[in-house]
């Protein structure tokens, strides 16, 4: 079993994926409407679901800012996330984020520094886990 990521290697290839679904929402709005500014939210909103639902089914669990850092999502047997694993993990763990007004978030990040096997919420749900490549 390879060595489970723990919060801030998580937490910066968060921060990289958000920076990457911008610069591309921008740049599609340029595009699109040829402008820089005024980005449409509903834009960024889909551009970053489906990066973060569809890019680690295609890519064998990685997102870019995974890639950067080295970890990737797993399936606990170590193979790649499919389709419902992603949507687990990505939908029903965002709503249960949602549902509970960022209480989930909160506990999550707590069950990452804490746990030996830095399982978040959303991973128990989607049965998944993110390790060191």
């Amino acid at each position: 079993m390879k060595e489970p990521a723990g919060f801030w290697i998580r937490f910066a290839a968060f921060l990289s994926d958000g920076i990457i679904v911008w610069i591309a929402s921008v740049l599609l709005t340029l595009i699109v409407y040829g402008t820089l500014f005024n980005t449409p939210r509903e834009l960024t909103n889909m551009l970053s679901l489906l990066y973060t639902l569809l890019l680690p089914v295609f890519w064998a669990g990685f997102t870019l800012g995974k890639r950067m850092l080295g970890i990737r999502i797993t399936k606990m047997d170590g193979s790649h996330p499919g389709l419902l694993a992603m949507v687990l993990r990505v939908i029903v763990g965002g709503l249960v984020y949602g549902l509970t007004f960022g209480v989930g978030v909160i506990v999550s990040a707590i069950m990452i520094g804490v746990r030996e096997d830095k399982r978040a919420i959303h991973d128990f749900i989607a049965g998944t886990q993110v390790v060191y490549d």
